[in-house]
């Protein structure tokens, strides 16, 4: 959701420079540039990410039977895979 509504956006903003025609000076023509790379990394953001989100298993497609408390299609927990799981780096602080 957040990848279109920054593509909008970028589309509406390349609209108004383009009304502008004439009235936009030299100086400034590079925000049109930055409009059209706007659009393209949203549009690639809205096709990919669902995409990868699927492929991860955290997309609004996921199996029937699988857990959404972090596990995995295969019942192991995502901790498990973290190299640094158990360590002093992911438990914070020792508290007497």
């Amino acid at each position: 959701m957040p990848a279109a509504i920054g593509t909008v956006a970028w589309t509406a903003a390349l609209v108004v420079l383009l009304a502008m025609g004439d009235g936009l000076p030299e100086s400034e023509q590079w925000w049109i540039g930055v409009c059209l790379t706007g659009i393209a990394l949203g549009v690639f953001g809205f096709l990919y990410v669902p995409r990868l989100l699927r492929k991860r298993g955290a997309g609004p497609e996921r199996p029937e039977g699988a857990e959404k408390t972090g596990t995995g299609t295969d019942g192991a927990a995502r901790a498990s895979e973290d190299s640094t799981a158990g360590t002093s780096e992911d438990t914070g602080p020792e508290r007497p």
